[in-house]
């Protein structure tokens, strides 16, 4: 029987609920210090070492690749040493202890546990049933990855999936749109919802003569104005890319189906809230400063 389709923007809506949850554990001082009794110290080489992890002991062109938006040169300084460091079966270990740490401090120890929990991770993995493999590199890593027992663990494991599968399809569509990766992130920047130049400069490896760069092509291109702003024509392309992208990840959320994307919204909007009140992300990561 076919899927019934459903709303994009519920799907979209939805991703957003679980992907807030899943970003927390790139700021989480637990899985550094996780990683950090493995050897791994370097912010920037946790963060390549766990997201990478589950492609196996690959070199920086295949992380740049498909992590898209960072600079090579940055990748390259961390990326396949780490390996050498800790193996990616270590760090994939080092990551869910971390995770289960971090998610523990933000939800509180009686949430991991709970009804509502065991319930989301139910959803989420219904969910991530119709994800496709096909060009999807970092989710299909990810889906070869054991589900967890434990349901805030499951969940989590579950929003990465959906995460991953969302990622890997948008950037198929950045790809189409003749966004590179530091223009992508230039263009979202200035639609107030992407990081801020600051987070991109120390997280990405970009510089300000980069970002300024970028703005020159975008401005030849008609889509930003001279002071940085989306032109009538870059805020439409923004939208469409959104639309082709929820076109893209649209399987997961009509094979779990209307009511159960509500549900699933309802629930991993709680909980990305309460994690957003307990600190989990910094206060000046996204807007336009």
């Amino acid at each position: 029987m076919t899927a019934a389709a459903i709303d994009p923007r519920a799907g979209r809506r939805c991703h957003n609920a679980l992907n807030a949850l899943h970003a927390t554990h790139y700021f989480a001082p637990e899985v550094a210090k996780q990683l950090g009794t493995l050897g791994v110290t370097d912010p920037r080489a946790v963060n390549f070492a766990v997201r990478a992890a589950a492609l196996g002991p690959v070199g920086a062109g295949t992380v740049a690749a498909a992590f898209y938006n960072y600079k090579y040169e940055l990748v390259a300084g961390h990326v396949p040493a780490v390996w050498a460091i800790a193996a990616p079966e270590a760090v994939l270990a080092a990551r869910a202890r971390g995770v289960d740490s971090a998610l523990r401090r933000l939800l509180g120890d009686q949430v991991p546990a709970s009804p509502e929990m065991a319930e989301a991770a139910r959803l989420a993995l219904r969910a991530a049933e119709a994800c496709s493999r096909g060009a999807r590199p970092l989710y299909a890593a990810h889906a070869d990855l054991p589900v967890p027992e434990e349901p805030h663990l499951a969940y989590w494991h579950a929003a990465t999936l959906l995460r991953e599968h969302r990622g890997d399809g948008h950037l198929t569509v950045l790809v189409s749109a003749g966004l590179d990766g530091l223009e992508a992130l230039v263009t979202h920047t200035a639609t107030g919802k992407g990081l801020s130049p600051k987070w991109v400069f120390s997280t990405r490896g970009w510089r300000q003569e980069d970002w300024d760069a970028a703005q020159v092509r975008l401005r030849e291109r008609g889509l930003l104005d001279g002071a940085g702003e989306l032109t009538e024509h870059g805020v439409a392309l923004r939208e469409e890319i959104e639309r082709e992208t929820d076109r893209l990840d649209r399987g997961p959320y009509e094979h779990l189906g209307a009511e159960g994307v509500r549900r699933l919204t309802e629930l991993g909007g709680g909980f990305a809230r309460a994690a957003v009140v307990a600190g989990a992300f910094p206060r000046d990561l996204v807007g336009k400063g």
